[in-house]
């Protein structure tokens, strides 16, 4: 066979073979924030967006998608729509990915996502203004008998509301009233559009000094509030914590979700990640899949307890 043949022939194969598919990630990345800027996954994922831009040389931002608490999850349904490619991230906490499938979003039916990691525990607490009548979880249950009591929440499916509304069940009080809302902060408190809001910490800090905190939805007290009792030691029941982690729906690549979670691991570890934990009193860590996947079949579980509560 002559040189030229030969020539011939391995462009000919090259050509069938079409051309080499390029490495992830070569063009501009979003990682999905399904609520307003400025609360503690937006901030903790923009910095993994910005270490992501300046390890892979691509553009890499955070899209708020902010809306529908109860459903229909408008940011969760933009990263199950997209291509599984990597290049659509959510940044989700529990309900997205443990409740989206089960109440009727076709989006999100049947189960979507697999995690890439846990990143952050959420210090959740349950709070009202500094001049309620009362200043704990059982004197708020004894007002609430004879008085209607407003919650607000971020939405009634999530996590941190199913748990405040099973509280106040096992204690023998039901809400007046409940909405949800985009933003829980002092300015809800301070207007009076609620009596009391489930939200983070991190929302009320700027008047933590004019705020009463009931008790934190977390695993153990929050640092920053060493007198607020953890939930567990109010309701052993509905001992839970809250979360928010990084995921891609099931078909995405192995190796995209490598690189991913390469970053993510490093910038939640970093200096300037760990000053926002002792800032906020939140926990900032990583969870693998594997390990973030087992969180998740636990929750399952423990929403089940809040369910049963609720006589869902």
């Amino acid at each position: 066979m002559s040189k030229f043949t030969k020539a011939a022939l391995t462009a000919l194969a090259i050509g069938l073979a079409g051309p080499a598919l390029a490495e992830y990630p070569e063009k501009p990345v979003s990682f999905v924030v399904p609520w307003p800027p400025g609360d503690l996954e937006d901030v903790l994922t923009r910095m993994i967006a910005e270490d992501f831009q300046a390890e892979y040389g691509v553009p890499a931002a955070v899209v708020n998608r902010p809306g529908g608490g109860g459903g229909p999850f408008p940011g969760a349904i933009e990263v199950a729509t997209a291509p599984a490619d990597g290049y659509t991230i959510g940044s989700f906490v529990p309900a997205v990915s443990l409740i989206g499938h089960e109440i009727d979003i076709p989006e999100l039916t049947p189960e979507k996502f697999d995690p890439i990691g846990i990143f952050m525990t959420y210090p959740f607490v349950i709070a009202t203004s500094g001049d309620a009548p009362y200043s704990s979880m059982e004197e708020l249950a004894t007002f609430a008998k004879d008085n209607e009591v407003f919650l607000g929440h971020f939405g009634d499916v999530l996590t941190p509301t199913q748990v405040t509304k099973a509280l106040a069940a096992n204690m023998g009080f039901a809400w007046g009233g409940d909405a949800p809302f985009d933003a829980l902060d002092c300015n809800t408190l301070a207007s009076g559009d609620a009596d009391v809001i489930n939200t983070t910490l991190q929302l009320i800090l700027p008047c933590l000094d004019d705020v009463k905190v009931l008790v934190s939805v977390t695993g153990e007290r929050i640092s920053k509030i060493p007198d607020t009792p953890a939930i567990g030691e109010v309701d052993d029941t509905l001992n839970i914590t809250l979360w928010n982690g990084l995921f891609v729906t099931k078909d995405t690549p192995a190796d995209v979700r490598e690189k991913i979670a390469a970053v993510a691991q490093k910038t939640v570890m970093s200096d300037r990640a760990q000053a926002v934990a002792e800032e906020t009193g939140a926990l900032v860590y990583w969870l693998n899949a594997e390990e973030s996947a087992d969180v998740i079949a636990t929750d399952k579980q423990t929403l089940g307890a809040i369910g049963a509560a609720l006589g869902n």
